[in-house]
């Protein structure tokens, strides 16, 4: 493998049970076999983890999204490191395609906990060298860890959906940000796209996890794209879909980095307004086609593989925050 320096034997990729698949797509890329261990359950439900391998003074990346279930996988996740840890590796690099408990990022009332500062807390005490992300929630996480992180944007993928959508429609089409929290993500896919931008205001109802669209920020095309950097209940993006239907969208699509689907969102989606939802696989959905013919799920493993080869050789990872949806090679 002419790209990989001559310590690239000693790249060790590993993962979880959170979405080993996505582990395998990128060590398919990089060209490695995904590491041997065994993850399984004591009787009482503990982790009991086991690496099979010999990784003394390895290079070693962990996959492992903290996705549904959280408390499991991140457990998953701590034992793992820590596995490798007391195995002597050189170096250990947990990869996190999705972050959980990302939304607990800041105090939103008195007497609250800012769980996503406990949880980075956690990772780095099971002792990562590095830490290697995709479109948190909230940027300033990156700040919860004392260690590197490196947050991944999901464009690349993405804006290759849209500007192949853009090739089979007539209508121009304009990037909406579902809330104003995703208002930079939308705007900087916009621009990379050199496509219009709007915005959805809307406010969160006293109490709960519902909210309310107020106002529409920009003009709507027909043909509209949702941009958010997750997709849980799905209430958040029937809302905004809503919205701009009534200000002339016709033809309306949604693109997400993370599709978590808790609750009824599968219903919302097949019942909604949405020509597709697209998202990615940093959550598995391996059984997505037999609940949805509106779901399209698009691969990250390039990206992510690409920036695990370029972590290994020491090389510069910046330029993949700068791609504008050029395939990864």
């Amino acid at each position: 493998l002419p790209e990989f320096m001559h310590q690239s034997q000693k790249l060790k990729v590993f993962s979880g049970t959170a979405n080993k698949e996505l582990a395998e797509l990128v060590c398919q890329y990089i060209g490695f076999p995904l590491g041997k261990s065994e993850v399984s359950r004591y009787p009482d439900g503990e982790i009991r983890v086991q690496i099979r391998e010999n990784v003394r003074g390895a290079d070693v990346f962990v996959i492992q999204p903290t996705c549904p279930p959280v408390n499991d996988n991140l457990m998953e996740l701590l034992i793992l490191v820590d596995t490798l840890r007391r195995a002597s590796v050189n170096r250990i690099t947990a990869v996190i395609p999705y972050f959980g408990y990302a939304r607990q990022d800041r105090k939103t009332a008195p007497q609250q906990p800012i769980t996503a500062k406990l949880v980075a807390s956690l990772i780095s005490s099971s002792g990562p060298h590095r830490i290697l992300t995709l479109d948190l929630h909230a940027s300033q996480i990156q700040g919860f860890f004392n260690l590197p992180v490196d947050n991944l944007y999901a464009d690349p993928v993405l804006i290759n959906y849209i500007r192949q959508l853009q090739e089979n429609i007539s209508s121009q089409i304009v990037i909406v940000a579902a809330h104003a929290g995703g208002a930079k993500r939308a705007r900087r896919i916009a621009r990379k796209l050199g496509m219009q931008f709007a915005m959805v205001d809307k406010r969160r109802l006293s109490g709960t996890n519902e909210y309310q669209a107020m106002n529409i920020v920009g003009d709507i095309t027909p043909t509209a794209v949702i941009v958010d950097d997750m997709i849980d209940t799905g209430t958040s993006i029937l809302k905004a879909a809503e919205a701009i239907k009534e200000h002339g969208a016709r033809d309306i699509y949604v693109c997400a980095t993370h599709g978590v689907f808790s609750k009824d969102a599968i219903k919302i989606i097949n019942e909604g307004p949405f020509n597709k939802v697209v998202i990615t696989n940093s959550v598995p959905h391996s059984d997505i086609a037999s609940k949805s013919d509106k779901i399209v799920v698009l691969s990250v493993s390039n990206l992510l593989g690409e920036a695990i080869r370029r972590i290994h050789n020491e090389e510069s990872v910046s330029s993949l925050f700068d791609m504008v949806g050029e395939r990864v090679k």
